[in-house]
């Protein structure tokens, strides 16, 4: 498969010609991030670009003592028939990764079905990558996910993979619990049948049980649907306090929520709650005036929520860019900061032991806090959020709990 332009970022010493792939030398080593990049993840991802990229000017794109050079290469890893990520290019940037010997980093992906598509083909090349958002636990957990997870993702038996952002089953608890704590007593609950949607749907459906929520119902749409109008009739018909859906902007959330708004199951009435994957703008654009009041759930805290250094990185962020920083942007920097940080351990093209200096990431202090990265690769914080649209923006509810 042909891959397609690649957006390049690199440092002075460096040109991108009609950004194609750079030449690097012995000096030079390459981080590459593989995010999608076309259809309306663009505000996220790009914010995620704009953070690593922050972050790299902020060492001048060197460590060592100016010894080593450190370039950066987005992937696409959407395509513009898909609309979202799509397996083949996501499979194609991984391989690229992997031929391409200056590499020693990947950041990304953005989506979970991505990651078990990436990581086992990173993995026996000793090629580390740190999510910045990826939350299905089957990645990194294990008896968390389906059979043979995590394990089949890791072929040469070593973690190559971690992520800064966590994971679903601490946000699918603290959703059900926020839930019961907004008076919810029934729930119907809908996923996008991806990896991502249906797993934090399913962690959803089994804590609101725990805590006496009727499920009136539970079923995968299809996303490409014209409308959902039967089913939100069928839903309205059983009386539901809250419709929960797992999934993301791209898999038509804002149709499901006209066509509930427009069946009669109004805000005052019937809730909608959603995960991180319908936490921004383009969730709000795509369902328009319908998305108010529309509650979403965040593995973190947003930007303008961040105290001490991180409250610091959003100043400074909206300063160089102009514009408030979509969710995913903080989680970005902290994902580009621990690779920097790794790569400036071992000073030399080395990827196992890049691999295994970010692997072995203790207390380190970045914007989001103190933390380190366990054995399995996940992140020590437990920090989530809960947010509400509020005349045409997310706003900042409350902090969660996943207990």
């Amino acid at each position: 498969m042909q891959l397609k332009k690649t957006i390049c970022t690199l440092g002075a010493v460096s040109l991108c010609a009609s950004c194609g792939v750079p030449q690097a030398g012995e000096n030079t080593v390459k981080i590459v991030s593989s995010l999608p990049m076309t259809g309306s993840s663009l505000g996220q991802t790009q914010s995620i670009v704009n953070s690593i990229k922050q972050a790299l000017e902020e060492t001048k794109y060197t460590v060592c003592d100016g010894k080593l050079t450190i370039q950066h290469e987005a992937y696409d890893d959407a395509t513009a028939a898909a609309g979202k990520w799509d397996a083949a290019q996501v499979a194609a940037n991984a391989n690229k990764a992997v031929a391409d010997s200056s590499v020693v980093a990947v950041i990304g992906t953005f989506n979970s079905g991505a990651a078990k598509i990436a990581i086992p083909i990173l993995n026996p090349a000793n090629l580390v990558m740190v999510s910045p958002a990826n939350t299905y636990p089957g990645l990194t957990k294990p008896g968390k996910g389906e059979a043979g997870e995590p394990e089949k993702y890791y072929p040469n038996g070593k973690r190559n993979y971690a992520r800064v952002v966590p994971a679903d089953d601490l946000q699918g608890r603290a959703a059900a619990n926020w839930a019961k704590s907004l008076g919810v007593k029934k729930v119907y609950i809908l996923d996008d049948q991806e990896l991502y949607g249906k797993g934090i749907a399913d962690v959803f459906e089994a804590t609101a049980k725990k805590l006496g929520i009727q499920v009136l119902g539970r079923e995968g749409i299809d996303p490409k649907a014209s409308d959902y109008k039967a089913l939100m009739n069928k839903i309205k018909a059983l009386n539901p306090d809250m419709i929960y859906f797992g999934g993301i902007t791209q898999n038509n959330a804002g149709q499901l929520i006209k066509d509930m708004r427009n069946v009669g199951m109004t805000a005052d009435r019937v809730k909608f709650m959603g995960p991180d994957g319908i936490f921004e703008q383009a969730l709000i654009d795509a369902a328009g005036k319908d998305a108010e009041g529309v509650y979403a759930t965040f593995g973190g805290i947003p930007g303008k929520k961040l105290t001490g250094a991180g409250k610091t990185w959003y100043e400074s962020y909206k300063a160089k860019y102009n514009v408030e920083p979509e969710a995913y942007a903080a989680y970005g920097y902290e994902a580009a900061k621990v690779v920097i940080e790794a790569i400036g351990k071992v000073c030399k093209n080395d990827r196992a032991a890049i691999r295994d200096a970010v692997m072995n990431t203790k207390n380190f202090q970045g914007i989001l806090g103190t933390w380190s990265f366990d054995a399995n690769g996940d992140t020590t914080l437990t920090t989530l959020s809960g947010n509400v649209v509020k005349d045409g923006k997310y706003q900042f509810v409350t902090l969660l709990k996943a207990e």
